[in-house]
């Protein structure tokens, strides 16, 4: 099976842009039919593929430093082309994330031979269909796209991606966070990708409700559970969090709890929600709905953001992108809020995971890359990190995670507190060897008709996790992968 016969790629969704009201790290639409498909041994991967992407797109929904991590000339690396910005060119790029408009404007005065068109084709699924649609008709591929961590195997699977290598990106192994350089070379000698932010997991918490029910902040997902118990018997109409179930949620959980559940080598896909990890995550997070201790309100509903305003939801483990989004979605509660570390499975570690975030990339398809990766290095370690920073985007460069100015900041939504020294320090703890399917959007896509039978009470968490399972192989066998489980 030869790489370029592969050309076709899956949906995906989107982490929350810096707005109120914005899209969750998810999009979960309620189920998929399935496509009628060939006996496999009369299908190929590619022609799999292209099964895969026109089912999804019917059913769209979204340590140290390196030399180069300081000031970025962007020409260099760029096969001794030091003249490339001056000739200058065209570039077409197509993200969603609004601090991205800024940078542009930037690099276009700096480099003012370069015309660089900056399209917002739709957040989430609406990008991505617009992006395979593309690819497919060979014609209107942007030179750049944004792809988020989790779903750029389904791009680089299909070759629809430049590797950055010949552009010099391996020499950038340090100047990213562990997780998210991981995230865009999955493993490989390949850079799939710059990273664009980071999404290190945390603890946030409303500090008011939790002095006020006279419970202390968490440590342990032991003392997590103890605390929900005593925030809700406080106040019945108060809850230490919400969740209804959602498929990035659960796996981010998982990442952090030691679980492996996904193993993918080419084609080869092997899926265990029943490892270690995955149990031990289950199996708390059951207490919690057992004794009703989270509220059944959907993430970035309005009344999901009222909760988070009036305090009846008293805490969030999640990304480090959500600072902005609590400030601008539940404004109310300025002062209140509070970062802590994320609760430990073990008294006394320190291990994380990932939660949301997403990269630049090149596409194959560009008769531009020199310029393009040009660009790249400007918008994701050149002055474009500092334009993105100021307007509230959280970095994955390594310089700006130990930047003492950086740490130093004492947002007064957060009580002054320096809450960049929390999450800067999760993001150097990201639990490493994390892997996604190659379609882990589909996955993601019927994780509520399986797992998320769990919150209705209908099914147990380890119940829907080995029924995503089993959905999960079944669909992978279905598209041409070769799944099994590790006892097979």
């Amino acid at each position: 099976m030869g790489r370029t016969d592969l050309r076709a790629t899956v949906l995906g969704p989107h982490e929350p842009a810096l707005q109120p009201h914005v899209r969750p790290p998810t999009c979960l639409p309620r189920g998929i039919p399935a496509m009628p498909t060939p006996p496999r041994h009369h299908r190929s991967v590619a022609a799999a593929f292209t099964t895969l992407c026109a089912l999804l797109a019917l059913s769209a929904c979204t340590a140290g430093l390196d030399d180069d991590a300081g000031t970025v000339d962007p020409s260099a690396g760029t096969s001794g082309r030091d003249d490339l910005l001056t000739e200058g060119g065209e570039l077409l790029i197509w993200a969603w994330e609004p601090t991205l408009n800024q940078v542009v404007a930037d690099f276009e005065a700096d480099y003012p031979n370069v015309d660089v068109e900056l399209a917002n084709v739709g957040t989430g699924n609406d990008h991505y269909v617009s992006l395979q649609n593309a690819i497919s008709a060979g014609s209107g591929v942007p030179d750049i796209a944004q792809v988020e961590y989790h779903a750029l195997r389904q791009f680089t699977i299909a070759d629809s991606l430049a590797d950055l290598s010949p552009y010099g990106a391996t020499d950038l192994s340090r100047t990213f966070s562990p997780g998210t350089w991981d995230a865009v070379t999955g493993g490989t000698d390949a850079v799939h990708a710059l990273p664009m932010d980071s999404g290190p997991m945390a603890l946030f918490y409303n500090q008011r409700v939790f002095a006020d029910a006279g419970v202390a902040v968490p440590t342990t997902w032991e003392e997590f559970i103890d605390a929900a118990e005593a925030i809700h018997t406080h106040d019945p109409d108060t809850y230490i969090t919400a969740d209804n179930g959602i498929a990035t949620v659960t796996t981010s959980m998982i990442w952090q709890a030691g679980g492996h559940p996904f193993q993918v080598e080419g084609t080869d896909v092997t899926v265990d929600l029943a490892d270690e990890g995955t149990l031990k995550f289950a199996r708390m997070w059951q207490q919690l709905i057992d004794a009703g201790l989270v509220a059944d309100i959907p993430d970035w509903s309005d009344e999901w953001f009222q909760g988070l305003s009036d305090g009846s939801i008293a805490a969030l483990v999640t990304g480090a992108w959500m600072p902005a989004n609590l400030t601008t979605g539940a404004a109310p509660a300025s002062g209140d809020w509070r970062v802590a570390r994320m609760p430990q499975w073990t008294e006394g570690a320190n291990q994380t995971a990932e939660l949301g975030g997403s990269a630049l990339a090149l596409t194959e398809a560009s008769q531009a890359k020199e310029l393009a990766y040009a660009f790249l290095k400007y918008a994701n370690i050149g002055d474009g990190v500092t334009t993105r920073l100021d307007a509230g985007a959280f970095p994955a460069t390594m310089r700006d995670l130990t930047d003492p100015a950086f740490l130093a900041q004492e947002p007064e939504y957060f009580g002054g507190q320096q809450i960049n020294r929390i999450l800067a320090d999760s993001a150097t703890h990201v639990l490493p060897g994390w892997q996604y399917l190659p379609y882990q959007v589909h996955a993601n896509t019927i994780y509520p008709d399986t797992v998320g039978q769990a919150y209705t009470g209908s099914r147990t968490l380890t119940e829907g996790l080995a029924d995503w399972q089993e959905s999960i192989l079944g669909y992978g066998d279905e598209q041409g992968f070769t799944v099994g489980h590790p006892s097979e």
